[in-house]
Formats: structure tokens, C-alpha cells, sequence
């Protein structure tokens, strides 16, 4: 009997975990998804083909209220999604699975050390620095070998688009440091910035709920 009754509270704590973990990032992709619909370029800043949107606020959010999964989730699910009206294959989608992904798990390992208000904003930080970093290969490697092999862009051209905003542009490596990078890193950052002042209130509301 005492084994039964001590066991119980484990088991619906797990009952909860699991429901919170199930609602809120089936709630969070929801609203990743119709955020990345609402895209729009930076002109002045980066080619307008490079666009500018919050879906990864959400994925963000999932990691520091729920768990690194559930942000590597919303991450995957949202880009699942719209691989439905992709224009690139799916190989959009898969680079930016992978710069959410590149954020959210160092975020969550470096918050994880020290659990404060101030670490959190560290690992954003962070977590945008490296992502940065990341997009700069990502891409190298990976998106535009696509559109210069799928769409039949030369390689030229697409430097020739990062040249009209800078005429020191030399290759795709100075494209990608100089334009993406920075691009990249402001991206994650403004996110960041929202989730560090919405992030208290939404975890007093769930933990209210609980």
C-alpha cells in the first residue's frame, strides 16, 4: 500500500509533464508556423531574397518553458509544415531546422549551469552568437549550392545581388561574413530579446495553471 501511494504522485506529476509538454508545443509550432507565413525583407541590409521573420521566437520560448526537445520540436514541425508550399525542395526548410536547432540546444546547456534571469540571457546571447557563426557554413555548404544547382543561379549573380549593397563583396565567404552573419545574429537576437520579457509572465500563468 505505501508503495502504491508514494508512487502515485510520481506518476501524475509524469501525467502533467507530459500533457504540458504535449500542449504547449503543439500550441508554440501553431504559432511558429503562422509566423514564418509572415515574412518580409530587409532592404538596405541584406538581398530581399533573405527574409526576415519570428518563427523562431516560438521554438524559443518551447525550450526555456518546457525542454530543449520541445524547442528542437517546434523547430522540426513548423519547417515540416511548410515544406508544403516550399519553393526550394525543402532544403530552405532544412537550413532553418537546422539555425533553430543551433540556437536553442547550446542555449539550454549554458542556461541549464546556473538557472537565473541573467544566465538566460547569457545563453541567448550565446546561443545567437553561435547560430551566427553556424549560418555562415550552413549556407555555404548547403543553400546556395542549392539554388545556384536547382534554380540554375549562378554563383556570380548571387554575389552580384550581396554587390549592389556593398561593392567589396569578392566571394560568397565575403557575402556570407559581412551580410548573413550579422543578418543572422539579429535575427535570433530580437527573438531573444521578446522571449527574456514574456518568458516570466508565461511560466507564472502555466505554473498557475498546473
Amino acid at each position: 500500500m505505501t508503495a502504491k501511494t508514494s508512487a502515485t504522485p510520481k506518476v501524475h506529476t509524469e501525467r502533467i509533464r507530459s500533457v504540458r509538454f504535449l500542449t504547449l508545443t503543439a500550441i508554440l509550432t501553431a504559432i511558429s508556423v503562422i509566423l514564418q507565413y509572415l515574412e518580409f525583407p530587409v532592404p538596405f541590409f541584406i538581398p530581399s531574397f533573405v527574409k526576415f521573420d519570428f518563427s523562431d521566437l516560438p521554438a524559443i520560448l518551447a525550450t526555456f518553458l518546457v525542454s530543449p526537445i520541445s524547442g528542437v520540436t517546434v523547430c522540426l514541425l513548423k519547417n515540416l509544415i511548410h515544406i508544403a508550399v516550399s519553393q526550394s525542395a525543402g532544403v530552405g526548410e532544412l537550413c532553418n531546422f537546422l539555425l533553430g536547432a543551433v540556437m536553442v540546444i547550446p542555449a539550454w546547456f549554458i542556461y541549464k549551469v546556473k538557472p537565473t534571469k541573467t544566465t538566460a540571457l547569457i545563453a541567448m546571447i550565446a546561443g545567437s552568437v553561435i547560430v551566427a557563426a553556424a549560418s555562415i557554413f550552413i549556407n555555404y555548404y548547403i543553400t546556395y549550392p542549392f539554388y545556384e544547382s536547382f534554380y540554375g543561379l549562378p554563383m556570380d549573380a548571387i554575389i552580384g545581388m550581396y554587390r549592389e549593397l556593398n561593392g567589396g563583396v569578392g566571394s560568397l565567404w565575403d557575402a556570407l561574413i559581412w551580410f548573413n552573419m550579422p543578418f543572422t545574429f539579429a535575427k535570433f537576437m530580437i527573438d531573444s530579446v521578446i522571449v527574456f520579457f514574456i518568458y516570466k509572465p508565461l511560466a507564472k500563468a502555466i505554473r498557475r495553471k498546473d
